[in-house]
Order: structure tokens, then sequence, then C-alpha cells
């Protein structure tokens, strides 16, 4: 109930002031268990996302944005469980074997979950290597998996900016079902893992139209830090 009302009060105050827009909706199912594989931009993702969606949208966050104390703990619960954030139970093994059970708890709910294959925010704009664990979510949990490409959210709030541009019109592109039937049952082969991954990327670099880098993001990130100390120290 707390997401529909966040969602009531944020959808005339986000289309008022940045007119975002949508293409494809109607390529999400209604109802069903769903993955919605995006881009990963922007902090503003988190609101634009899921905006012109009717039904809720699950994403999967550290329990630490649930276990914080005082003003600032009470606010990360309240803005997480509104954008539809649900904490990761680690108490069983790692964070990422964590995440896909999560997940999986949530298609088997036949629930639309949203992840960012690319793991972390583009440090450039650019789209980066995926990650597997989408592969395993989608082929353990037979979910028919949507392109979701973020448009200009970059722009509008690069990482580190902490509030956005005015006069740039974000935008959300969801793409056509990708169909991985032919790899069921094939969830502990990597090659297969791989090779799912990089199609969701590919489609979701020809949705959003960025360039693509054959690296992980996180990677990516050091690279630059440490070339900027190089040049500043």
């Amino acid at each position: 109930m707390f997401y529909w009302v966040v969602k009531a009060i944020l959808w005339p105050f986000l289309h008022f002031v940045f007119r975002p827009w949508a293409e494809g909706v109607e390529n999400v199912p209604k109802e069903g268990p769903v993955i919605l594989a995006g881009n990963h931009l922007s902090f503003a993702d988190h609101f634009f996302g899921a905006l012109f969606l009717p039904r809720k949208v699950i994403s999967l966050g550290k329990s630490d944005y649930f276990t914080g104390s005082g003003i600032k703990g009470l606010v990360s619960r309240a803005f997480f469980s509104g954008v539809g954030t649900v904490p990761i139970d680690r108490s069983g093994g790692k964070a990422s074997e964590a995440a896909l059970r999560t997940g999986l708890r949530v298609l088997g709910e036949g629930s639309v979950l949203g992840i960012y294959p690319e793991g972390t925010r583009s440090p450039d704009g650019r789209l980066y290597k995926g990650k597997t664990g989408v592969a395993r979510l989608a082929l353990e949990s037979r979910a028919p998996v949507i392109p979701w490409a973020m448009i200009n959210t970059f722009e509008m709030m690069p990482p580190g900016r902490p509030i956005p541009k005015f006069g740039i019109r974000p935008g959300v592109k969801y793409g056509k079902p990708l169909d991985f039937s032919r790899y069921y049952g094939m969830e502990n082969d990597f090659l297969v893992l791989r090779a799912v991954t990089d199609e969701i990327m590919y489609a979701l670099m020809e949705l959003s139209g960025q360039e693509y880098v054959d690296k992980y993001a996180a990677s990516a990130k050091i690279e630059m830090i440490r070339a900027a100390r190089e040049v500043h120290g």
C-alpha cells in the first residue's frame, strides 16, 4: 500500500517538473512473474523506471538500507520501501546467492522484479558488461525478461550529483520480451549463463543507444579512481 501512496504523490510532481516519457509499456505483461533487466545510469532511475507501469516493481537492496537508526535510518527505510525495494536476506550465504534466492521468491509470488545486470551505476554513461545473476534468475524462474532502458537520466543526475538538472526530459523504453526457453534446464552451465546475459545486454544496447564496454562497471570505476589519483598525485 505504501508503494502506491508514494507513487500517487510522486507521479504528478515528477510529471509536471520533468515531463518524463515512456515507450513500449504494452510490452510488460499485465500479470505473472516478469524480470525487468535495465541499464543503471543514475539514482534517478529509482524514480522514473517504474513510473509508467500499472504494476508494482520490486527491486533488491542491501539490508543496510533498512536497519539504520535515527532520522537518517527512518528516511532510508521510508524511501526504499516507497520505491519497492526489498532487503536481501544474507543469513544463509554469500550476497550473490542471497540475491538470487530473494529474487526467485519475488518471482515465485508472480511479481515484477526490476534488476540492473551491471551491478552498479555506470560511471560515464556507457553500458557495461552484465553479471550472470540475471541469467540464472531467468532460467530458474522461467519468467519473461523485458529489457528496460533508462534514457537521459545520466545527463540529468550523474553519479555524485545530489540535485537533478532541470530542462532534461528523462525517458524509459521497455523492449519486447526475450525468450530463453531453449536454455531451460541449463542454468548451471556458465557458458549458457554468459550467452543469456550478453543477449540481454545487447538488447539493452540497441534499446538505449549506449556505447557498450566489455568490462564490469565496478572495475571501470576503480580504474577511473586510480587514474584520477595519478593525475592529481
